[in-house]
């Protein structure tokens, strides 16, 4: 929807409005009972473009047209958001070269995508007593990477599970 607060025609209640008429031509400060007319006159609505301004600016223009307009921006600019999406990828600290290679290949392909990854490693057991080997696995996954990503966050212990986040580098515009 273009407005709620959007007033037009009699809705509008102030005493004086600063006019521009369909052209974009300024009309000066007037009377709203005379802006009115003057819409009513021409077979248009009386809209309030800018109610924060002092004092409010007012458009002769066609209101049915002016909220399909202000609907289809919104569309539009809500169709050109992209939604990340979080994936997470999960390892052990003894993984094998292959699998380590392999999983690497997932992540660049999530960050490829535009999203975020999660990479976990998973102690169990005697493991917990070698965290060091859960960042050395990280690291090696970071290097294997190369470059195109941020990491958001640093590796770092949730209970038997140690994370990092990664995050696509934004794309350079031209």
């Amino acid at each position: 929807m273009a407005s709620k607060n959007t007033r037009i025609n009699e809705m509008i209640r102030i005493r004086e409005v600063r006019l521009i008429d369909e052209e974009g031509e300024q009309l000066g400060v007037m009377p709203t009972a005379e802006a009115l007319s003057m819409a009513q006159e021409k077979g248009i609505d009386l809209v309030e473009v800018s109610p924060n301004a002092n004092p409010p600016v007012c458009k002769l223009m066609d209101y049915g047209k002016y909220k399909f307009e202000m609907d289809k921006k919104n569309r539009d600019a809500k169709r050109k958001q992209k939604q990340t999406q979080l994936k997470e990828i999960r390892m052990q600290p003894k993984i094998e070269p292959h699998d380590l290679q392999f999983k690497t290949k997932h992540v660049k392909q999530f960050l490829a995508e535009g999203n975020k990854v999660k990479v976990t490693i998973r102690f169990r057991g005697r493991e917990l007593a070698h965290t060091e080997r859960g960042v050395m696995v990280l690291e090696r996954v970071l290097d294997m990477l190369e470059d195109g990503f941020a990491v958001d966050r640093k590796p770092m212990m949730e209970g038997r599970f140690m994370s990092m986040i990664l995050s696509p580098k934004p794309a350079k515009k031209a």
